[in-house]
């Protein structure tokens, strides 16, 4: 498996929308990171119950979002559809339900690129159901296995691409994060996160090896969008949020080291750092993304995607049409503008990207780190580390670095309660020990240990 020394994208202005260095070719032809930015359209059931009573009218309302979703793609002849299966936990509880589902999805592509031509694949989601018991059990159980059993019924039945939000470490990050605990961040995504990525990865690539099928990509959405959330309602500062998102990039990473190729999931707004790191095409969301949440990188998370995506919307009616085939349209001309860009050449392509970031980069922390530079730099400071811990250590202390010198510079807008938080940040971490095994040594004797099994993560 690969272990990434070295950066395969080095110079920012590689680092571009719709273009990867190792794309990835589905089944019916399509090239992501090829040249072109698909849209990846994501969605869910409006607020119901989901039961054996009620499965009948959930297979409905699948049938529904995907026959319209499909017949809007073709209308505005869209060169292809990524479709975005997440399940819902009592869908991942019952495997044969999310199966069942996933053949629903399945058969209305078929039926769609045999009428039509429109090349589609499916990314299936089961959510991390491993958390619903407390402590979590993250590699044993009847939720463990109902989990992977999903991830092998719908990889049998034909979903290509394979992805989780997986929760690893989270037991021990929600706390960290609302106690401003940067030290209680590190050991939640680079002690605990890396060991049930590797864990949890290595058994998901056996699945998508085994029906021929990929194992696309993870996220930290659970880590740095919750901070990202907590942020936007003015919990935790920004510049906090900032960091736990560059350091989250080192958890994530391990997926691809596991075999991951991409498409990374789309709430990872940790992607455009691996990237640069792995090469393999990325999905992004931003603006689209507003129907599920709330963030200030609309138009920058655009600028090094291979797949544009709404993270999920409900089947609700709206005046245009069911929400779903709603945002299909606005995913297509996003991905339209992006691809007309592409078509113009490089320098088109640059200047569209210029825009993208720097309508959002000087206005929010978090927007500022996932400049092509920056991304880069941080990406660099991660392959550059010889351990996990040390990686993220030095992913912190290169975003804590960037913030504070583009404040200086006046690139950069930071609420002048927030600032002390850089040099705050920066003490905790070059206090944490370089030893992994005497960092775990400190962190058992301050975390609450009845919150995780301490032999899921090796300890």
């Amino acid at each position: 498996m690969p272990t990434f020394a070295e950066l395969t994208i080095s110079k920012p202005n590689d680092l571009l929308f719709g273009v990867a260095p190792r794309p990835l070719t589905t089944r019916r032809g399509m090239t992501l990171g090829g040249g072109l930015v698909y849209p990846e359209l994501n969605f869910t059931l409006p607020t119901m119950f989901v039961d054996a009573t009620t499965m009948p009218e959930v297979r409905r309302q699948y049938h529904q979002i995907i026959t319209g979703a499909l017949q809007r793609a073709v209308e505005l002849e869209a060169p292809g559809l990524v479709v975005e299966f997440e399940t819902l936990p009592p869908m991942t509880e019952n495997p044969a339900w999310g199966i069942e589902l996933t053949r629903i999805l399945l058969d209305g592509m078929s039926d769609t690129h045999a009428k039509h031509g429109l090349k589609s694949v499916l990314r299936i989601t089961p959510n991390d159901t491993r958390e619903m018991e407390r402590p979590p059990r993250m590699r044993s159980g009847k939720l463990y296995e109902a989990m992977i059993e999903t991830f092998d019924g719908c990889a049998a039945a034909g979903a290509e691409l394979l992805g989780i939000e997986s929760v690893g470490g989270k037991e021990i990050h929600d706390e960290a994060l609302m106690m401003g605990d940067i030290r209680g961040v590190i050991f939640a995504l680079c002690v605990l996160g890396v060991r049930d990525m590797r864990f949890l990865w290595t058994e998901i690539d056996k699945v998508a090896r085994r029906h021929g099928v990929h194992s696309a990509g993870d996220t930290a959405c659970g880590f740095g969008n919750t901070a990202m959330v907590l942020a936007e309602q003015k919990m935790i500062p920004r510049v906090f949020a900032a960091v736990v998102r560059a350091v989250s990039s080192v958890r994530t990473l391990v997926c691809y080291q596991c075999g991951a190729v991409g498409p990374g999931k789309d709430c990872g707004y940790e992607n455009p750092i691996l990237k640069a790191i792995t090469g393999f095409p990325m999905a992004m969301e931003g603006k689209t993304s507003a129907c599920a949440h709330l963030s200030p990188l609309g138009n920058i998370a655009a600028a090094t995607c291979d797949t544009w995506s709404n993270e999920s919307v409900q089947n609700i009616k709206l005046l245009g049409g069911m929400a779903p085939t709603c945002y299909v349209e606005q995913l297509i001309y996003d991905c339209r503008l992006m691809n007309q860009a592409l078509a113009e050449g490089r320098d088109a392509a640059l200047l569209y990207r210029k825009w993208l970031v720097n309508s959002d980069a000087g206005l929010d922390p978090q927007a500022y780190i996932l400049t092509p530079e920056n991304v880069i730099a941080i990406a660099q400071a991660v392959v550059s580390a010889a351990t996990p811990l040390e990686s993220g250590k030095a992913a912190a202390l290169t975003a804590i670095r960037l913030l504070g010198e583009a404040q200086k510079d006046g690139c950069l807008k930071i609420h002048a309660r927030e600032l002390p938080w850089l040099n705050r940040m920066q003490q905790a971490i070059e206090h944490i020990p370089a030893s992994e095994a005497e960092f775990i040594g400190q962190m058992m004797g301050e975390v609450d240990t009845t919150k995780f099994v301490a032999a899921d993560y090796d300890l």
